[in-house]
């Protein structure tokens, strides 16, 4: 509240001339602001500084001397009752504009003199205010990171123990992110998906928990071997929890209160034809065939998941690759490189810029290629997925 800055002060009346105030001054060295009040009532704040510049000047002290101290008395000072909060006070502080900052307001108690503030102070509360408040936020965002972790760790074991060269890594920008990713081994191969969700931060996040839920109900219920339908059910299942169906949407007008999804690249790997089948909504794979020296990208669909103007019954499709020895796969820009021999690699440009990132780490030694570039051995399979 403003009376836990108030400072006890000594005022004058109106009446009082403006030697008295001189003389509280002089003997009142630390006093930087000086009420005025008629029956204990403020009307007016004297600064010290504005004071004695003026006094100094020749003249002054014969000609003001000696009449009131209204004279050089701020008529409309930002007074406040020692019960309104910091909050309150800060935002009429700034109405009041630098004055207030710089000489002060005064604090009543029901109506009558009780003291003085000064900007200062309310700055250092603000502060430790504020800190205090980024200090919880932090706080609950940093567990909000263990969860998101803890949800991907299975996937990370899923990855580490079916491919053991296998490296995956996640860097949400702001602790906790929009990006996931998922892997699930079943029989006869493994199923791996990464998803770019609607958004950064805590509402990335959100997303993240809906989208993989979805994920998870959808492989229940169909299996791995179909990424393009998987796709699609997860993109129903968004569109009704988020009321983006237009059935349920949030007003009557038939408009969703929200417009969130997410693109993706689903994976699916069969080890006995060594096949890999691929769906994505908006992600395309990038595609080193064995003795070939560019990269040929498979587009997904132009087709976000889940979001409003996504048709309910939109069908994405599968293409099924060679993913025998040698073949290397990547899906920027949330990258999850797949390779069934002796290398992994996940680069995160797309387009030219991708064809060139491949052509130079082929060509290097092992060795010496770059981190995304990494090297198992014979006869293990490699896999590596980033999300950035």
């Amino acid at each position: 509240m403003a009376a836990d800055l108030c400072i006890p002060t000594e005022s004058v009346q109106a009446d009082a001339s403006n030697f008295a105030v001189l003389e509280l001054f002089t003997e009142r060295r630390d006093m930087m602001s000086l009420p005025v009040t008629e029956q204990q009532r403020p009307i007016g704040l004297i600064s010290r500084n504005i004071f004695m510049s003026q006094m100094s000047k020749p003249f002054y002290h014969e000609v003001y001397g000696k009449k009131s101290c209204i004279a050089f008395m701020d008529k409309e000072p930002l007074i406040v009752d020692g019960a309104m909060s910091i909050e309150d006070l800060t935002f009429r502080a700034v109405e009041a504009g630098e004055k207030a900052l710089a000489d002060g307001f005064i604090i009543t108690d029901d109506g009558a003199l009780a003291g003085v503030g000064f900007g200062l102070q309310l700055m250092n509360v603000v502060a430790t205010m504020q800190a205090e408040k980024n200090r919880q936020i932090m706080h609950s965002i940093d567990y909000a990171s263990v969860i998101q972790r803890a949800l991907l760790r299975t996937s990370d074991a899923e990855l580490r123990a079916t491919l053991p060269d296998a490296h995956l890594e996640w860097q949400p920008r702001d602790v906790v992110g929009g990006d996931f990713y998922f892997f699930e081994r079943h029989a006869g191969g493994w199923f791996a998906a990464i998803a770019d969700c609607t958004g950064h931060g805590v509402p990335g996040a959100f997303m993240t928990l809906i989208a993989s839920s979805a994920l998870s109900q959808a492989l229940r219920e169909r299996g791995p071997h179909d990424p393009a339908a998987l796709i699609g059910a997860v993109s129903r299942a968004i569109k009704t929890l988020l009321g983006q169906d237009g059935a349920s949407s949030g007003d009557a007008t038939g408009h969703a209160g929200s417009n969130d999804g997410m693109d993706c690249a689903f994976l699916c790997y069969d080890a006995a034809s060594a096949s890999l089948r691929f769906a994505g909504a908006k992600l395309a794979l990038h595609v080193v065939a064995p003795g070939e020296d560019g990269v040929r990208a498979i587009d997904g669909a132009r087709m976000g998941v889940g979001y409003v103007d996504t048709p309910a019954g939109y069908c994405w499709h599968n293409a099924t690759l060679d993913a025998r020895r040698g073949a290397c796969c990547s899906s920027p820009p949330t990258a999850c490189s797949t390779r069934s021999a002796a290398r992994a690699t996940s680069p995160t440009a797309s387009g030219a810029c991708a064809n060139n990132c491949w052509r130079s780490a082929m060509r290097r030694p092992p060795m010496w290629r770059p981190r995304c570039c990494r090297t198992a051995p014979p006869g293990k399979a490699g896999s590596r997925a980033a999300m950035t």
